[in-house]
């Protein structure tokens, strides 16, 4: 039997409030299925702007307690994501752990969407690192809570011309010009987002240089831009080049690597980039121009959610959302060199005023 341990809003048991990343979350789900092995939570953490929404990672945590802090991190960061990109949603996210020696099964797929059902609408998920396209037409038989699928397609794409505005925004105001002709970007992580990105780069006569830990990928990257620079994970940060876009995991940025960055700009599509809140004071003094993930990388949940805002999907109402997220990035940087504040900080006093109504920065 399904097990869940689902939280009234603003109720949550004392050991998640503990946890420095619990904040002002509204609801923790935690999921336990020993018999198709579904281990995971759910993190709400707003429904101010309308019913939450967030991907879904399936990925091998350590512990529980990794996996939760996880779902807190970007469930939060969803909610300043959904604010600044102007889509009527909240933030949430889920993760589901793993199960060691054991594929990703059907079973444990459909008791995952039967969990958000449970929600009763609060929350509505769809792609992240772990979970396809093929899970997430396995999942819609068996919830209507599922973001995706034939009608919007897969997510990379429209979160890399998220990046790709936010990028150009960015050399705008570092270079005088927009235009990638000649500009050198590293790009760590070239999948969907990454990939999708390299591709954009090089159309417009970027140089990419580019590195993954995946074999597979590097060879399709190959194969496909053959003028590509690959190099190993380690040192694609210290690179010198005009931009620096992660596009892999979390924390690529700490205070260490901020300090081997030979960039003018970081933009890049990867959630939570910053190791710690402060490194983003780090970036601003060594003069370094950072786009904050959560504005960058918006176009993925842009396209995820259209579907769901009218009814139906609007191809239109995407394009203009994702065009306008280099609007989002111009605003953040001239209030950065007003205020003196790192872009991140700025962003988030942003997002924070949408999300409770308070007059605009």
């Amino acid at each position: 039997m399904l097990t869940y341990h689902l939280r009234s809003s603003f109720t949550v048991t004392q050991k998640y409030k503990l946890l420095p990343e619990f904040k002002n979350h509204e609801q923790i789900v935690e999921l336990n299925d020993p018999a198709s092995g579904l281990k995971g939570f759910i993190a709400i953490h707003s429904t101010v702007l309308g019913p939450a929404t967030g991907g879904t990672r399936y990925w091998r945590y350590n512990s529980a307690q990794l996996a939760i802090k996880d779902a807190l991190r970007l469930s939060e960061a969803m909610s300043y994501k959904c604010a600044l990109a102007g889509v009527p949603f909240g933030g949430g996210k889920a993760v589901i752990m793993a199960p060691k020696n054991q594929l990703k099964t059907p079973a444990l797929l459909k008791k995952f969407a039967q969990s958000i059902n449970a929600l009763n609408g609060v929350f509505s998920t769809g792609e992240d690192i772990g979970i396809e396209e093929k899970d997430i037409t396995l999942m819609k038989r068996h919830s209507p809570y599922i973001n995706g699928g034939q009608k919007s397609g897969s997510l990379g794409p429209w979160a890399a011309l998220g990046v790709f505005n936010a990028l150009k925004a960015a050399l705008k105001t570092t270079n005088k010009t927009s235009s990638l002709k000649n500009r050198k970007i590293a790009i760590k992580g070239l999948g969907k987002v990454g990939g999708g990105l390299c591709k954009l780069i090089i159309e417009q006569g970027g140089q990419v240089i580019g590195s993954d830990i995946n074999p597979k990928v590097i060879k399709n990257i190959k194969k496909r831009f053959p003028g590509i620079t690959l190099v190993p994970p380690k040192i694609i940060h210290k690179q010198t080049v005009d931009v620096f876009s992660p596009c892999a995991l979390n924390g690529d940025l700490n205070p260490k690597t901020i300090l081997e960055l030979k960039c003018k700009i970081v933009c890049g599509g990867a959630n939570n980039q910053l190791a710690f809140e402060n490194c983003g004071e780090l970036l601003r003094k060594k003069g370094i121009l950072y786009i904050p993930d959560f504005v960058a990388n918006a176009g993925g949940l842009i396209n995820a959610v259209a579907e769901r805002h009218n009814g139906h999907y609007d191809k239109q109402w995407v394009i203009k959302k994702v065009n306008h997220i280099s609007a989002t990035a111009n605003k953040i940087i001239a209030a950065s060199r007003q205020s003196g504040l790192p872009t991140n900080v700025i962003a988030k006093k942003m997002a924070e005023r949408i999300i409770t109504k308070k007059p605009k920065i």
